[in-house]
């Protein structure tokens, strides 16, 4: 087990010490500058580049070879309160977090907070939404979180979920689903959940997966079992690499969170495991307060980036190959990145878009 205590991502403002805590707050409308001094609906749209070896990168065609993504709170705490407006132009994915059980088993509904987030309305978020998305981002719905209840562990579960979690597409004009089911899930059910939502929604579906470090051990684990199921659409598993304490690398040697060693020897076990390296992500906390539980400066985010896709500036961990389709980064949250200036984005989004 882990040896720091473990402080996932909670859905409870009352959770202040948590990684996962973060306020949403009063933010201007769609158009209006952003923290990153930027209009949400004005920024020009971002492109794939093709790799120079001519690979491409799997899953959803509109979203960037190379991605940031940002999980954005719906609930408030002690991060900046957001409207999704203000969330800066460096995340290209942007996951709303958490929808969670509705009703019978298998089924996911979403309410968007607005009196924790200053008043923010409906129509204002999927106004928001829309100017995002016009942007050439990718908006999406996250699912579970640590509280999460959703299970899915039957057919009829499964298109329970499928069913829903598009409804919710269509409602609210999500490009997809994020799967962070932090108490487990059933490859089988998951599997074909999300392979009857693709075939429903079609092949610009975002798909992303943000396991905690544990579940992506193995290839023998539901977590990874469903990712390599899903291979052939699926976007990026961004994996907390945090809240983890010291775990064993692909070289089966052992690695302390919170280092570059253990963010690139996690990230081999899943680039030497049957991921295509464009779906494979580095999920990394941005609230500074919680260096104990894995937060790492930007630089060392950035460092490990390089050590997997050029090969320069690696640790004691050094990959066997370079991986230059390695999709990215991930954050928890864009609400913590506000509480401290949209420091990591700033720096690890530049690094993320000087990749393509």
């Amino acid at each position: 087990m882990p040896s720091t205590t473990r402080t996932r991502r909670l859905t409870m403002g009352a959770a202040v010490v948590a990684l996962c805590t973060g306020a949403l707050g009063a933010c201007s409308s769609p158009g209006a500058p952003n923290d990153a001094g930027t209009s949400g609906s004005s920024a020009p749209a971002s492109k794939p580049v093709p790799d120079p070896a001519g690979r491409k990168a799997l899953g959803a065609p509109q979203v960037p070879a190379h991605a940031l993504t940002g999980y954005w709170q719906n609930f408030a705490n002690e991060s900046k309160v957001q409207k999704l407006s203000e969330v800066p132009d460096a995340y290209d994915i942007i996951a709303v977090s958490f929808a969670d059980l509705a009703g019978e088993r298998g089924e996911v509904g979403f309410k968007l907070n607005s009196k924790a987030l200053g008043g923010y309305t409906v129509e204002q978020f999927k106004a928001d939404i829309a100017a995002k998305r016009a942007a050439g981002k990718s908006v999406i719905i996250s699912v579970g979180g640590e509280h999460g209840k959703v299970e899915v562990d039957g057919g009829v579960a499964a298109q329970r979920f499928t069913d829903s979690v598009h409804k919710l597409m269509t409602e609210y004009g999500f490009d997809g689903v994020d799967i962070d089911l932090e108490n487990g899930l059933n490859a089988e059910y998951m599997t074909r959940a999300l392979k009857a939502l693709h075939r429903k929604a079609g092949p610009e579906l975002v798909v992303t997966m943000a396991p905690q470090t544990v579940d992506m051990q193995s290839k023998d684990s539901d977590y990874f079992k469903t990712a390599l199921n899903i291979k052939d659409f699926l976007t990026v598993v961004n994996t907390q690499f945090y809240n983890s304490g010291s775990m064993k690398g692909c070289d089966g040697r052992t690695y302390q969170q919170g280092t570059v060693d253990f963010l690139t020897a996690q990230a081999c076990i899943q680039l030497t495991g049957g991921l295509d390296p464009s779906q494979v992500g580095l999920g990394l906390p941005t609230n500074k307060g919680n260096k104990d539980a894995g937060y790492v400066e930007p630089a060392v985010v950035n460092q490990a980036l390089d050590c997997l896709t050029l090969g320069t500036g690696c640790g004691k961990f050094t990959p066997e190959k370079k991986y230059p389709t390695l999709r990215g980064a991930m954050a928890w949250s864009t609400n913590w990145d506000a509480a401290y200036g949209n420091e990591w984005s700033r720096s690890v989004g530049a690094r993320v878009r000087a990749m393509r």
